[in-house]
């Protein structure tokens, strides 16, 4: 097998400069501030058909995390972890998710988005489109966070 290659398909733009700057979520602060997705111009023409999407998925590269911890003490939390049972930055591979609000095109190339969590400068891999019938668990559990979880809206 061989290992997998990833190029940057564009640059995520925010307010935050610095990691220390980022919302611990998306969904600070409130109301989120609209950022901005720039693509590379080999692929604009995949963005065809995005329009009338709420809400998008973007998976990107956190390419300033700092080297990978197996196990730690989430700030809030005060229990040691394993990485995998947490969003923290700091994994094997750094990719970060989120679904973002989609408020349209600014221009050919850049999509308005809001709820991101990253800095500046961040590169994008992927864009998909945010299918509530298929992506969201209702149902879903929160394990270990469950007690920490904010009722949305708060």
């Amino acid at each position: 097998m061989t290992d997998p290659t990833m190029r940057p398909i564009g640059t995520i733009h925010t307010p935050w400069a610095e990691i220390a700057d980022c919302p611990r979520n998306g969904r600070q602060p409130q109301p989120p501030p609209v950022c901005r997705v720039r693509l590379r111009p080999e692929y604009v023409e995949g963005l065809q058909g995005l329009a009338g999407f709420s809400h998008l998925i973007l998976l990107y590269w956190l390419n300033r995390a700092t080297a990978a911890e197996m196990v730690f003490v989430p700030p809030f939390d005060g229990r040691p972890r394993g990485v995998f049972a947490t969003r923290g930055p700091r994994r094997p591979n750094p990719i970060g998710l989120s679904v973002v609000a989609f408020d349209g095109f600014e221009s050919a190339d850049t999509l308005l988005v809001r709820n991101l969590d990253c800095v500046d400068g961040t590169p994008l891999l992927d864009i998909k489109p945010y299918l509530a019938t298929t992506d969201s668990e209702p149902d879903a559990t929160m394990g270990w966070l469950a007690p920490h979880a904010t009722p949305r809206g708060s």
